[in-house]
């Protein structure tokens, strides 16, 4: 006999790794499972230092996060660590297309770490829906750094910001990404930015470009204040971090001790300055937007019938009706069905 959800999150709390993987396949496919899982683990939640690592495909991210893994369990083996690998998905069967798991097996040995590939299913900033639910399972039975390694879509990819403290943007030489990482606000989400492949040619240009960018483009007033530094600290006068531009090889090893040390110096800076506070609030808020947006997506839908959304959105698209209008329709529509029932 399967066991229920309640008993799952139970046997996951207590220590179960198989009663984990199936509670978290329960959330994947299911929303009412998430709720579930969510309401019942909410207050275990907030201990976890949550990475998010970004960046365009083909940069390396997968072959970076195993070799990061492996030097966070390293330089803190009492550490426990989860990866939650968001792959695209197979428009067909909706399942993950990539299994980055296949490419991190030699992390397998290591009982301190916990791994997961999930599909995109279509979701916009390359997040699999369900991954902030999964983050909060993994934070709540007691892994301690959680990283998530995005799709890699490019200029979709700023919402990892909203569900990480501490953010990776991972480029690599020659991509020609440079212009495009100013368009997508790439530089502002990041705290940390990588460039790897170092070995290859080009590096040297990629990193004085990511570090001119830095200077001259819009990152003042957002998430930091965008100074560089190569060693990561955070300013001593302002109690502001610096973002760093940092070279790896996820071939050779070259930078994967001291990006795993720049992540660190992130983690004390955000808790010696009160930020760690600040960002769990702006988490928890992107959180409640999301959910509610959810809720009265599902809410409109069974209030005004498609056939009155058909008619209107006609309406609008023949020109007879302007947007502004058939908001306000819409949402008198909604109130008045709410009122009736």
């Amino acid at each position: 006999m399967n066991p229920t959800l309640p008993e799952l999150i139970t046997q996951a709390l207590a220590g179960s790794a198989r009663a984990l993987g199936r509670l978290i396949t329960h959330v994947e496919n299911s929303d009412t499972a998430a709720q579930t899982a969510v309401q019942a683990l909410h207050t275990h939640t907030g201990r976890a230092h949550i990475i998010g690592i970004t960046g365009p495909p083909g940069s390396g991210k997968s072959s970076l996060v195993t070799e990061l893994a492996k030097e966070l369990r390293r330089q803190e083996p009492t550490r426990s660590l989860a990866i939650i690998a968001v792959d695209p998905s197979s428009p067909f069967t909706g399942g993950a297309l990539l299994g980055d798991r296949v490419r991190m097996q030699e992390l397998t040995a290591d009982r301190g770490i916990f791994m997961r590939s999930m599909a995109s299913r279509g979701s916009l900033g390359g997040l699999a829906r369900a991954t902030a639910a999964v983050a909060k399972i993994l934070d709540a039975v007691g892994y301690e750094r959680i990283l998530i390694e995005t799709v890699g879509a490019g200029q979709s990819e700023v919402d990892i910001a909203q569900q990480a403290h501490t953010t990776l943007v991972i480029e690599a030489p020659g991509m020609g990404d440079d212009v495009q990482s100013i368009k997508a606000g790439i530089l502002e989400i990041a705290d940390i930015l990588v460039v790897n492949k170092s070995d290859k040619p080009g590096a040297q240009a990629t990193l004085k470009a990511l570090e001119n960018m830095l200077h001259l483009g819009p990152v003042g007033g957002t998430r930091h204040h965008g100074r560089i530094t190569t060693t990561a600290a955070p300013h001593a006068d302002e109690g502001v971090w610096q973002t760093a531009v940092l070279p790896t090889s996820a071939l050779d090893g070259t930078g994967i001790p001291e990006l795993a040390q720049a992540i660190a110096n992130h983690y004390a800076h955000l808790h010696a300055t009160g930020q760690w506070q600040a960002r769990e609030r702006q988490r928890c808020q992107h959180e409640l937007e999301q959910l509610l947006w959810q809720a009265f997506r599902a809410q409109f839908a069974q209030r005004v019938a498609a056939g009155v959304r058909d008619d209107i959105l006609s309406a609008v698209a023949a020109r007879e009706m302007d947007p502004y209008t058939a908001v306000e329709k819409l949402l008198r529509l909604s109130v008045s069905m709410s009122n009736e029932q």
